[in-house]
């Protein structure tokens, strides 16, 4: 199993510093970038324009997660920006195969989103297209929800899943991720964990990230 990433979410930062926000989680492995719509989820955040913007500051890599509707329209745009990683829900694609192949010939990285009661079953044949998987621990749409640990079957027969591939995909677990939750994943074995405001309400946002990593670490 790989060494544990942290990727926080800057949903839970303040979006009017966003650029010295990135500078308080400098020991992250990258930064994750919720992309809302307000259709595919209740909520509105930021395009385009943003991600680009940050794109151009960020000295971590851009983990974009679009929590949007018409993915195969607008996430070749994302990948396109240089980023480096697109994610797309499996609800939002209509051809998710496709998709994926259009972001790794754009040179980012594909990966795809499940939420929690969406099953990973008919989605098994197409793990080899992917670099990464990402299983919602919480509905998707706001920061700051419980973990839902109805969905630690789901993240074990993922994993399982991938490791009979053979191939080097990541498991990402988002929603809920803290110090209390954060080991329960890390056992089912997930090893990419998006936490939001555990990280950016924490006194030392950068320590907090080392500490979570370091749980991760004892079951990997």
């Amino acid at each position: 199993m790989s060494h544990p990433r942290i990727n926080p979410s800057i949903l839970s930062a303040d979006f009017a510093n966003l650029a010295s926000e990135l500078d308080r989680i400098h020991t992250a492995d990258a930064v994750h970038v919720d992309v809302m719509d307000n259709h595919f989820v209740p909520n509105l955040t930021l395009g385009l324009p943003v991600v680009d913007s940050l794109q151009k500051v960020s000295k971590l890599p851009i983990d974009v997660h679009l929590m949007i509707e018409n993915a195969d329209r607008w996430a070749p745009e994302y990948a396109q920006l240089g980023v480096d990683s697109v994610t797309f829900h499996a609800e939002a694609s209509a051809a998710p195969i496709r998709l994926a192949r259009e972001l790794s010939a754009a040179g980012s990285k594909a990966a795809m989103a499940l939420r929690p009661a969406t099953p990973i079953e008919p989605y098994l044949d197409m793990l080899g297209e992917l670099d990464m998987i990402l299983l919602m621990t919480v509905e998707p749409g706001f920061g700051g929800q419980k973990f839902l640990d109805l969905v630690l079957p789901k993240i074990r027969r993922t994993a399982k899943a991938i490791a009979g591939t053979g191939k080097p995909i990541a498991l990402q677990v988002d929603g809920g991720i803290s110090r209390d939750t954060i080991l329960r994943a890390a056992e089912a074995g997930a090893d990419v964990f998006v936490a939001g405001s555990a990280v950016y309400s924490a006194p030392e946002p950068a320590a907090e990230i080392d500490a979570l990593r370091n749980l991760a670490r004892i079951t990997h």
